[in-house]
C-alpha cells in the first residue's frame, strides 16, 4: 500500500495528449454506483483503447451535503461508497452469498442515476458484514499486517477522521451541534468517546483501509495500461469536516468555532449574485507558521492516489473571495490575499516537483496569471467560454498556450450539446461564425467543438464523457449553485461501446495525441 508521506513519483505533461473526465460514480455498476472495482479496470481498458493518456476524477473523499464530492467530510479520506463488493469477494472479506444481489435502480427506473440513499444503505450492510467477517478471522493472515500499517501511516488524520465520522452518527450532522466538551475537543471527553466507541471507531479505520487498497491497485492497473489519473483538490474545506474540527486553528473561527468569514465569488458566469459557498477560510498566517504542513500532508495525501492533480479555484492562492458570516449573497464580499508564490515555494521544497493543472476560471486578475506562469503550471481553457465575439477571447484555440488543458466543458458545465442547444438563436449564430461552420445543430456542434479541442495547441485536451457521446442536458453532472439533483448521473455499460470507443482513437490519432 502506498505511503503517502513517501514521496510519489511525478506524471508531467509535455507532449500532446488526450483525456476523459468520468467521476468514478458515474462508472456503470450493478451496486447502484460506480466504484474501484471491475468496472473502473474496465473503463481504463477502454481508455486504453481508445488511446488515450488521461483519465481524471472527481475529488474522491467522503461526500456530505447534497452528495457533492466537493462538499467533503475530509480532505484526507477516501469515498466508502466507492469499495468495490465484488473486490471485497476477492480479498476472501465477503462470502459469495453475502454479496448483494442486482442491484435495483432508483424509484425512476433508471439506470442512469445515482440513488445515494439506497447506496449508503447497501454499502453500510457489506461493511457492516465485512467488519464482522475480518473481525472473525477472514483475510486475516493477508491483511492484518497491511492493515496496521495502513494504520500507522495516516494516523495524522485517520484517527480524528474515524471518531469525527462515529461521533457525527452518534450526535448530529453538524459538528457544531455536539456537546460542547466535543465541539471545543477536551481531552478527558476524546479520552472517555475513544473507549466508549472503540470498535465502531475501529469499523471506520478498516473501511478506510480497505478503500485505500482498493485505489492503490486501480492506480497500478491503470499505470500499467499506460493510463494515468488525474485527482482533484478543491481549494476550501467543508464547514461539517473532520478538517475544521480537528484544525480549528487552521480557519478564521469565532470562540464558538463558527467561521467569522466564509467563501464564495463574486458575480460570474454561473451567477449573477455570485456564489455563497459557505465553507469556512484559511488563516493563512497560521498556516504559513507551520510552514504549510498541514495542506502539504493534504496534497500528498492526494497524489499517494493520482498521478496529477487539478487545483481547483486556484486563484484562491493569489486572493480568495471571502464574505462576512450569515451574509444573504455573496455581493457583500471582499477579496483577501492568499499564500501566493510563498506557499508553492514551500510545496516544491517538499514535493520537489509540481504535478498541478491550475483550474483559473472565473475572474482572474493578473496576479493569478502570475503566479500560475511563476511555476509554470498549465492553466484551463473551456470551449464552452469561447463564443462572445471577441477575438482576444482566452479561451479560443487561437489563444493558447501549449502549457495548458483543453476541456470542451467541465463537471459544472452543461453537456456541450446541451449548451449548445440551449442557446438563443443569436447566440448560436455567433459559435457557428466563429467555427466557419454554419447551420450547426447541436449534436454536429458537440462534435465540432470535440475537434477543436483535440486538434488545439494545448498540450492536454480532455472531454467529458457525456460530450465523447453527445448527450443532452438530462446528462448533465452538476448545476452550480444548486443542491438538489447534482452528482447522479450514470453512463450505461451499452454507452462504452466499440464504436464509442473507436471514434475516439481515429479523433486522438489524427490530432497526433496518442500515447
Amino acid at each position: 500500500m502506498t505511503d503517502e508521506r513517501q514521496p510519489t513519483p511525478v506524471f508531467s505533461l509535455h507532449d500532446r495528449a488526450a483525456g476523459v473526465l468520468l467521476h468514478v460514480t458515474s462508472l456503470p455498476s450493478r451496486y447502484g454506483i460506480g466504484d474501484f472495482g471491475p468496472e473502473s479496470r474496465a473503463w481504463i481498458d477502454w481508455l486504453h483503447d481508445a488511446g488515450q493518456t488521461c483519465w481524471q476524477v472527481l475529488p474522491l473523499g467522503p461526500i456530505g451535503c447534497g452528495y457533492s464530492p466537493y462538499s467533503s467530510l475530509s480532505s484526507f479520506a477516501g469515498n466508502w461508497l466507492m469499495i468495490s463488493p465484488d473486490d471485497l469477494v476477492a480479498d476472501g472479506l465477503l462470502r459469495a452469498e453475502d454479496q448483494a444481489a442486482e442491484f435495483s435502480p432508483d424509484p425512476a427506473g433508471s439506470e442512469t442515476l445515482v440513488d445515494y440513499d439506497a447506496v449508503i444503505a447497501l454499502k453500510q450492510r457489506l461493511l457492516s458484514t465485512v467488519w464482522t467477517n475480518f473481525r472473525g478471522g477472514a483475510g486475516e493472515a493477508e491483511l492484518r499486517p497491511a492493515y496496521e500499517q495502513f494504520c500507522q501511516a495516516a494516523a495524522h488524520w485517520l484517527d480524528d477522521f474515524a471518531m469525527f465520522s462515529v461521533l457525527r452518527d452518534r450526535h448530529g450532522e453538524h459538528y457544531l451541534q455536539w456537546p460542547s466538551e466535543l465541539v471545543h475537543r477536551d481531552p478527558s471527553a476524546l479520552a472517555q468517546a475513544e473507549s466508549d466507541l472503540a470498535t465502531e471507531i475501529d469499523q471506520v479505520r478498516f473501511s478506510q483501509f480497505l478503500v485505500f487498497r482498493q485505489i492503490g491497485r486501480l492506480k497500478a492497473y491503470a499505470h500499467a495500461k499506460g493510463v494515468r489519473l488525474i485527482g482533484d483538490l478543491p481549494f476550501f474545506v467543508s464547514a461539517d469536516s473532520s478538517d475544521v474540527w480537528a484544525n480549528p486553528e487552521m480557519f478564521l473561527l469565532d470562540e464558538q468555532r463558527q467561521p467569522r468569514q466564509v467563501a464564495g465569488v463574486p458575480p460570474d458566469y454561473f451567477s449573477a449574485d455570485g456564489q455563497l459557498w459557505g465553507n469556512p477560510v484559511y488563516d493563512w498566517p497560521a498556516l504559513r507558521a507551520t510552514g504549510y504542513r498541514w495542506y502539504i500532508d493534504r496534497v500528498r495525501a492526494l497524489l499517494a492516489q493520482v498521478d496529477l492533480v487539478r487545483l481547483d479555484h486556484f486563484r484562491g492562492f493569489a486572493a480568495a473571495w471571502h464574505v462576512p458570516a450569515g451574509a444573504p449573497t455573496a455581493l457583500s464580499g471582499e477579496w483577501e490575499p492568499g499564500p501566493a508564490g510563498d506557499f508553492f515555494r514551500a510545496l516544491q521544497t517538499d514535493l520537489g516537483a509540481l504535478p498541478f493543472i491550475a483550474e483559473d476560471l472565473g475572474l482572474i486578475t493578473p496576479d493569478v496569471n502570475e503566479l500560475r506562469d511563476q511555476f509554470d503550471l498549465p492553466g484551463t481553457r473551456v470551449l464552452q467560454f469561447a463564443f462572445d465575439g471577441t477575438p482576444d477571447n482566452p479561451y479560443l484555440p487561437e489563444n493558447y498556450e501549449t502549457n495548458s488543458v483543453v476541456y470542451t466543458g467541465t463537471h459544472d458545465n452543461n453537456t456541450t450539446r446541451g449548451w449548445f442547444e440551449s442557446l438563443t438563436e443569436d447566440e448560436q449564430e455567433t459559435v457557428c461564425s466563429t467555427l466557419d461552420k454554419p447551420g450547426l445543430d447541436g449534436e454536429a456542434a458537440n462534435a465540432e467543438l470535440l475537434r477543436l479541442a483535440w486538434s488545439s495547441s494545448a498540450n492536454l485536451a480532455i472531454a467529458p464523457l457525456q460530450d465523447l457521446l453527445g448527450l443532452g442536458e438530462d446528462a448533465r453532472m452538476n448545476v452550480p449553485g444548486t443542491t438538489q439533483g447534482n452528482w447522479r448521473w450514470r453512463a450505461t455499460p451499452s454507452m462504452l461501446s466499440e464504436s464509442a470507443c473507436q471514434r475516439l482513437r481515429d479523433l486522438t490519432e489524427a490530432c497526433n495525441r496518442s500515447r
